[in-house]
């Protein structure tokens, strides 16, 4: 049986890696993902397999699937008001279904 769930994704700078995480716990979030990001986009391009001098300038996406909408909009707002006005980054929501899953 499948459950229907919100995806959120945050990709964003690796520097905000820890205060992104703090707002996820402390949300109601049961867990996250995160990855490596490379890509371009308005503020900044990261050339595809060069490693960034700092890791101030890498990039990171985090992934979030939660089966309350409002745990995942809560977190976007929170991490947009916070940061977004100073780093780069894009936030998005995608409405998904969970086949397999130890919890949500």
């Amino acid at each position: 049986m499948s459950t229907k769930a919100t995806k959120l994704v945050i990709v964003t700078e690796k520097l905000l890696f820890k205060h992104i995480v703090g707002i996820i716990e402390t949300s109601g979030a049961t867990g996250y993902t995160v990855t490596g990001a490379e890509g371009k986009g308005s503020r900044n391009t990261t050339a595809p397999g060069h490693r960034s001098v700092s890791d101030t300038y890498e990039k990171i996406k985090l992934e979030v699937v939660t089966t309350d909408e409002a745990v995942a909009r809560k977190i976007a707002d929170a991490v947009a008001a916070k940061y977004f006005d100073n780093f780069s980054g894009i936030i998005f929501i995608d409405q998904v279904e969970v086949l397999y899953a130890h919890s949500l």
